[in-house]
């Protein structure tokens, strides 16, 4: 790849490029000092990749982005110092179209640098996103088969509860542009709301704290993370954590496995979608399949989302939420930082609804209240 560098600091620049120089596997297309002149570069010589810094003279980063998205799209991944300091300026950069955020390398004495692993792999991540039409689907055909191998995992510590304390579900995936996307939504949900909230979103361990400020700074329903064995409530939202794959064990509970083993994303959102699909009853169901599938019957709705990203995580674990009975919206090509995930629900006709960013709030709470 093409990769563009833009930083006001000269020594973080060279940093920059001497670590993607040094992976070999990559060229240095131009390196900018502010952001004006980054998306000016790109209008001349639109690289395959920018590493952005947050703060620079003339335009931020987060100004930069979003010029750059709307002129000249490409990744961008935000680069800057202690990135783990600005989640909230991160979050801003990912609503306006940035993939990903990482720390810049440190330089020492010896001319050697410490934890370049982080920024690569990032690269080739982004890098392998953008050339592979499938997406993030497994490049190991067996693994791609074990994707529901998490299903038959046994689970014996759970709680053995026939009813579950939330009657109604909203799951919601998103990626790139996703916290932003998601205080809109999380805004417009009024206070009783009547269904738990699962959301799956594309983001490093280290931001998960600021998330989960980011997000009850926005919204009057109590958020919290996903932990392993958390039953359902309604009104509260529940953030999955990293590291390994949310899933929903029974009608009542959540949990977390590490199969598949191989995913371009953990959490996935295709496991979690597809694991609700599973175990949540639909509205649709008959009374004897209510109670085979839950041991008692309610008339709880289930409504998945599928928001801006990168990709093809949670299209076809939409597509299986659809087919099982439940209400299925995408957000829309024109309110969504990155077209990928939602466009690929559509493609597979996996979306009832396909719906601007603004619309989405107050259809769940339409969908959920009828």
């Amino acid at each position: 790849m093409r990769i563009g560098i833009a930083n006001a600091a000269v020594i973080a620049s060279e940093v920059l490029r001497r670590v993607i120089m040094r992976a070999g596997e990559h060229d240095v297309a131009w390196i900018a000092h502010n952001g004006a002149d980054a998306v000016a570069r790109c209008e001349r010589d639109k690289p395959d990749m920018i590493l952005m810094d947050l703060f620079m003279p003339k335009m931020d980063g987060i100004q930069a982005a979003k010029r750059i998205m709307a002129k000249t799209p490409c990744a961008i991944i935000i680069a800057t110092a202690k990135v783990e300091d600005h989640a909230g300026k991160v979050f801003e950069a990912m609503g306006a179209g940035a993939l990903d955020a990482v720390s810049i390398p440190t330089f020492t004495d010896s001319d050697k640098f410490e934890d370049t692993r982080e920024l690569l792999g990032k690269i080739q991540t982004i890098n392998r996103l953008l050339g592979t039409p499938a997406g993030n689907k497994s490049r190991n055909p067996e693994a791609r088969g074990r994707r529901d191998d998490f299903l038959q995992l046994p689970f014996d510590s759970r709680p053995q509860v026939s009813v579950p304390r939330a009657q109604n579900l909203v799951v919601i995936g998103s990626s790139a542009g996703g916290p932003a996307a998601l205080t809109t939504i999380l805004g417009d949900l009024p206070a009783d709301f009547s269904a738990a909230v699962v959301i799956v979103q594309h983001v490093d361990k280290q931001f998960t704290q600021g998330l989960l400020a980011w997000f009850t700074a926005h919204t009057k329903l109590q958020v919290r993370v996903a932990h392993q064995g958390d039953r359902l409530e309604a009104g509260v939202v529940y953030l999955a954590g990293q590291g390994r794959h949310l899933v929903m064990f029974s009608p009542t509970q959540l949990g977390y496995s590490s199969v598949p083993v191989e995913s371009s994303y953990c959490p996935s959102v295709d496991v979690f979608f597809r694991s609700v699909a599973k175990f949540w009853p639909a509205p649709s169901l008959g009374l004897k399949e209510k109670v085979q599938r839950s041991n008692k019957s309610w008339r709880g709705k289930a409504v998945g989302v599928l928001l801006t990203g990168m990709g093809r995580d949670g299209a076809a674990g939409l597509k299986a939420l659809r087919d099982a009975g439940h209400h299925t919206i995408a957000q829309d090509k024109s309110t969504s930082a990155i077209y990928g995930m939602p466009k690929a629900a559509a493609e597979l006709d996996a979306a009832k609804d396909i719906l601007a960013l603004h619309k989405i709030g107050q259809r769940l709470a339409t969908l959920i209240q009828a």
